[in-house]
């Protein structure tokens, strides 16, 4: 075997074992990539795929064993290309990050700030996802950084790192009931409710205080986006529940925030990396300047 023919089995997951596709991606004709994968089958002694006459519709069981090893092989090579490349020149690179649109207005803008001075030369590309896509974009090679709330401690290969702690608040327009007196989740409870969408921004810990308080929880709009949930909240429809840090003074002057630290327990935000992954110098020093902007901030 050689490393095309271990690259072939990888490329050809990804295009959801299309052979034509397989050969565009490497730069051949698809005969080449037939007999390539013929090769391979022949030198193993069972074949990789199970077959519908001549198309490709799934791995076998030990074309799945192998296509673990195929990865940790693509991961090394990988690491080899960016140490590489780290060691030639460190202050110039690319590096993708992929967070939630909650970390990336209210949080990342001044870390990716102070970055920038010290590392003019890095291009950075932000993709906004959920949770479930981000982990997907680290191990798949699309993200070299995620920074959000849910999900990415319960993934094992995962290198995870606390960032910062944070807690929720409520919002509504000046006139409602709840702009005054005391907040319990009782009262929370007797309104609509507008909050994130499930597995975003401590949805989780949201919905885990009003189960162990017995309180039911009316969810009538659900939103990954802050600036979603305000628009809706002063239209009427009831009780935002977002993170504190999305509350702007000044932009926000026409609502009422009512801290709910004392109600809601309190979320995590973390920097999560592929454990195997080797991250550039400036991918370090973007790290450590995250937990510096956490220090340094409130929420």
């Amino acid at each position: 075997m050689n490393l095309s023919q271990i690259e072939l089995l990888r490329i050809l997951q990804e295009t959801n074992f299309s052979l034509s596709l397989a050969a565009e991606k490497m730069h051949i004709v698809q005969s080449a990539v037939s007999r390539q994968l013929q090769l391979f089958e022949a030198e193993i002694g069972s074949p990789l795929f199970e077959r519908h006459g001549k198309k490709l519709i799934a791995m076998t069981p030990l074309g799945l064993r192998i296509l673990d090893e195929v990865n940790v092989i693509n991961q090394a090579k990988n690491n080899i290309q960016t140490l590489a490349a780290d060691y030639l020149d460190s202050s110039h690179g690319v590096l993708h990050i992929a967070t939630t649109h909650t970390q990336a207005k209210y949080f990342l803008p001044k870390p990716i700030l102070r970055f920038r001075e010290k590392y003019p030369g890095v291009r950075i590309y932000m993709d906004e996802a959920s949770p479930e896509q981000l982990i997907n974009k680290l191990h798949t090679g699309k993200a070299d950084i995620a920074i959000c709330t849910e999900k990415v401690a319960d993934d094992a290969y995962l290198a995870v790192k606390p960032c910062y702690e944070w807690h929720h608040t409520a919002i509504v327009p000046k006139n409602h009931p709840l702009a005054e007196d005391d907040v319990t989740l009782e009262r929370l409870a007797s309104f609509p409710i507008l909050t994130y969408s499930f597995g975003f921004t401590g949805r989780s810990n949201i919905e885990k205080a009003f189960e162990k308080s017995n309180s039911e929880l009316d969810i009538i709009l659900s939103a990954a986006d802050t600036d979603v949930i305000k628009t809706y909240v002063r239209l009427g429809l009831g009780v935002g529940i977002i993170a504190g840090m999305a509350v702007d003074k000044t932009l926000d002057s026409d609502l009422v925030a009512r801290d709910l630290s004392h109600l809601i327990p309190s979320s995590k935000t973390k920097i999560a990396y592929l454990k195997n992954n080797y991250l550039p110098l400036y991918g370090q020093h973007f790290i450590e300047e995250l937990i510096f902007a956490a220090q340094k901030m409130q929420f």
